[in-house]
């Protein structure tokens, strides 16, 4: 046994310091062994035990572990913003509503839907034209006004008509002026103060100085309680102390069937009702009441510029339910507005007789409110005389 381990053992013990040599070597040879090429993970198959912490070392403190954060609920989708709408106005397929409160055919639903047509292509969206007739326009603009305020629901406001329709209490209108957010004025038809070629009255103060000198002798003619061709003439006689014999007929074709059968002496018209029979020299013009002439009567002047301030139109415009977003609002009157300034279009109101006059939402918004005070102490007065009878 002895032996067999001397053959083993080197003869002579190495020293230390050989030792510790080898080992450093070793341990060197290792290190850039590691360095050289990464060693694949080895997959245990029991867990490894910690290493014991060297004891000259303190443990480190155990690291602060932030509790896991709650995941937060899923918030809900964003209502769809009022700008949102504008840019989705209006959505593709999906057609706008127009009323006009009127029957089909009149002049009120000629120009409508020639502006309609325009408005289409330049949203490119159908636009359905519906006819509401009935109660001199209050049932047409009852649903406008009740309609959801999304601008798919739009309406026809003749003025100044839809005034009456409100400020008469005995119609319990459920709406008002503020009801509706103007779009924009289309036409305006203003009235004439009409008299046969023949007639004696050459001008508006000829008919006046002859009213005031024989009052209620000359009979003026309108076509109902309320019109606006009777507010006309009561603002008038306001405005000069004049006093006529109000003849009230059912229509414009009716008093102008009168006038020419020498029946009434003065017909309160509009301009677009006496085209024919004033190129046919049967009437005389002897003034209209708007501020500015008509271009279709070259040569007749206003009454303003005769010295009475007295101004009488009928005008169209449209409108949309209150509440209707900005965005949109803006979008449909920009619409309406390109359409207007459009020389065809131009030419198809012309054919019509009646003017173009277009308003943009705030100057139409302040001319339906100025027209409103005007006529109101006109038809509390008239109401009044009702009464007393």
């Amino acid at each position: 046994m002895r032996r067999s381990l001397r053959a083993i053992l080197p003869r002579r013990p190495l020293k230390v310091s050989t030792l510790l040599a080898i080992s450093i070597a070793t341990a060197m040879a290792l290190t850039l062994s590691a360095c050289g090429s990464a060693a694949p993970a080895p997959t245990p198959t029991t867990a490894a035990k910690p290493a014991a912490p060297a004891a000259t070392t303190a443990p480190a403190a155990p690291a602060a572990t932030a509790p896991a954060k709650a995941a937060e609920p899923t918030k809900p989708a964003a209502a769809p913003t009022a700008a949102t709408a504008a840019t989705d106005f209006p959505v593709k397929g999906k057609s706008i509503t127009l009323i006009v409160p009127w029957d089909a055919g009149g002049i009120n639903d000629v120009t409508a839907r020639a502006l309609a047509a325009g408005v289409e292509k330049e949203l490119g969206t159908q636009i359905q034209v519906v006819n509401k007739p009935g109660a001199g326009s209050q049932i047409g603009l009852t649903e406008i006004a009740k309609a959801k305020p999304d601008g798919y629901t739009l309406g026809i406001v003749t003025l100044p008509t839809a005034i009456n329709t409100y400020l008469e209490p005995d119609r319990k209108a459920v709406y008002t002026r503020k009801d509706f957010e103007s779009l924009a004025l289309h036409t305006i038809d203003p009235v004439t103060i009409t008299v046969k070629t023949d007639s004696p009255y050459k001008t508006i103060k000829d008919l006046i100085d002859a009213a005031k000198a024989k009052p209620e002798s000359i009979k003026a003619a309108d076509i109902g309680v309320l019109s606006g061709k009777h507010l006309a003439i009561l603002d008038l006689q306001k405005a000069t102390d004049a006093k006529f014999a109000i003849v009230h007929f059912s229509g414009g074709s009716q008093a102008m069937t009168a006038l020419l059968g020498g029946h009434i002496d003065v017909n309160f018209c509009t301009a677009g009702e006496v085209p024919s029979q004033f190129k046919a020299g049967e009437v005389r013009i002897l003034g209209i009441l708007d501020k500015q002439p008509s271009k279709f009567y070259p040569g007749i002047t206003t009454a303003e510029s005769q010295g009475y301030k007295v101004y009488s139109t009928s005008s169209r415009g449209w409108a949309a339910p209150a509440g209707t977003p900005k965005p949109i609002m803006d979008k449909l009157s920009s619409a309406l507005k390109k359409v207007m300034a459009d020389p065809d279009h131009q030419q198809k109101i012309e054919a019509t007789t009646s003017e173009l006059r277009y308003m943009d939402p705030t100057q139409m918004a302040t001319y339906w409110a100025d027209m409103e005070v005007q006529l109101k102490p006109l038809i509390e007065e008239v109401l009044k005389e009702q009464q007393k009878k």
